[in-house]
């Protein structure tokens, strides 16, 4: 189809998705341990509702919840995405965007897809390099920087055990050697294993977190789809956490049918795994919430055959109600479309109540949801190890009054002094909250 013709289509599908489909529910409607799940809404043109990325204004930033603070810890970066704090307190930021993936953008829906994220401000080259950032005075300023890591794939979560630092790329799981203190690593990189990747890459982004005894590597790795539409064969050993062998690099399916794990954490009270998931789209604003949910040893979480536990999605065939039947419902539901990626748990954290037990999530934002969903930092309060309560907001206003995106939280996670940190691809900064003065 000629350019100039899909243009207009997209203008027309844009119109028509902003009248036929809006939400009747409220986000906080769609979260919580039982969140309300309507009948899915499918319409003809899927609502595609774009918060364009403008980045912030000169002195402008986000508004902290009472109690607390924000300031920037590191201006000037490059669609910093994921991050991670070293033992002597340096902060490793992923400056990391979409790996060229060519079969992602074949046919009209590629196309629609690929300048629907470019507006969100996803259609960035990759620097494909990690940072460090250096706070030695402890005022809450990154007052030095180096290229820690670079020429890599779209990198994005790492880890480190002992003198090992671990790098999930888009492809591949990296093992680097690491001396403390150290603001470069020259050295090459050793391939643990391979992760899926290639021409068709669809949620490109791997985590990687370690077990407490460091004996064991959990790699988060997304589906190649929205519901399956690609294909199931293209979805071998996606849309799962792979447990690895530290040591042999062998590794199993730990968890499965969780359509895009991104933050991964070890829950400070039980010890266990949990991950942050973002759910299926083109069923309606209302559907289906992103949760964070514990993870179980051979665990399956629905996707694609069904949402929420077995509720079952008629879009895919053929189905499976088998696996659907052994469905596990998340543990709680955080909105639909709010696209929560980061996770981390309060250990650590100088935050005052109630950010004093629970967890940390960055929500990146909606674009299939009338009105938006997301563009914030929220806290889930947790009591025995499980969540209890409802959402407290922690650090919102990344869209402005005319909703565009100014910022994009994504990764978060606790400094050396207590403090959080919070990655803003849209808005190149990495932002700190702090209990206030």
């Amino acid at each position: 189809m000629h350019k100039t013709r899909l243009a207009l289509l997209i203008m027309v599908a844009g119109s028509l998705a902003a009248c036929g489909e809006s939400s009747t529910l409220q986000v906080s409607d769609g979260t919580g341990p039982s969140p309300q799940l309507p009948e899915p809404n499918k319409t003809l043109i899927p609502t595609v509702n774009i918060a364009p990325a403008i980045g912030w204004p000169e002195g402008v930033r986000p508004t902290a919840a009472a109690g607390t603070q924000v300031a920037a810890f590191a201006e000037g970066l490059d669609h910093p995405r994921w991050l991670y704090v070293l033992p002597n307190g340096d902060v490793l930021v992923a400056e990391t965007n979409a790996p060229p993936k060519p079969d992602d953008a074949k046919g009209i829906r590629g196309w629609v897809m690929e300048k629907v994220m470019g507006r969100a401000g996803a259609g960035v080259p990759s620097p494909n390099r990690i940072t460090l950032l250096r706070d030695a005075d402890h005022d809450g300023v990154a007052e030095t920087r180096s290229v820690f890591l670079e020429n890599l794939n779209s990198p994005f979560g790492m880890t480190l055990v002992g003198n090992d630092l671990y790098v999930a790329d888009s492809d591949k799981l990296l093992r680097f050697a690491y001396q403390p203190g150290e603001t470069a690593i020259k050295g090459a990189g050793t391939t643990v294993v391979d992760l899926p990747g290639g021409p068709l890459n669809h949620h490109w982004t791997k985590n990687v977190v370690a077990s407490k005894d460091g004996s064991k590597l959990y790699v988060s790795v997304g589906s190649n789809s929205n519901v399956g539409e690609n294909g199931l064969d293209a979805e071998q050993g996606r849309a799962a956490i792979w447990e690895v062998d530290r040591a042999s690099g062998q590794h199993r399916l730990f968890a499965s049918g969780l359509r895009n794990p991104n933050g991964m954490a070890w829950e400070p009270k039980s010890g266990k795994l949990w991950t942050a998931v973002n759910e299926r789209d083109e069923i309606g604003s209302d559907l289906v919430p992103d949760y964070i949910t514990s993870v179980k040893d051979g665990g399956f979480y629905g996707w694609p055959f069904s949402y929420y536990g077995q509720h079952v999605d008629v879009r895919v065939t053929p189905q499976n109600l088998d696996l659907v039947a052994k469905a596990i419902a998340p543990d709680y539901a955080v909105g639909p479309h709010t696209a929560s990626l980061g996770l981390t748990f309060a250990e650590g954290s100088k935050l005052p109540a109630p950010f004093t037990q629970g967890a940390f999530i960055g929500q990146h934002g909606s674009w299939n949801r009338k009105p938006h969903s997301g563009y914030k930092v929220i806290f889930v309060p947790f009591e025995g190890g499980k969540p209890k309560g409802q959402p407290v907001d922690v650090l919102t206003g990344f869209l402005d009054k005319d909703e565009k995106a100014m910022g994009r939280p994504v990764g978060v996670v606790i400094d050396q002094q207590g403090g959080l940190l919070v990655a803003d691809d849209v808005g190149n900064k990495v932002w700190r909250v702090s209990a206030a003065k």
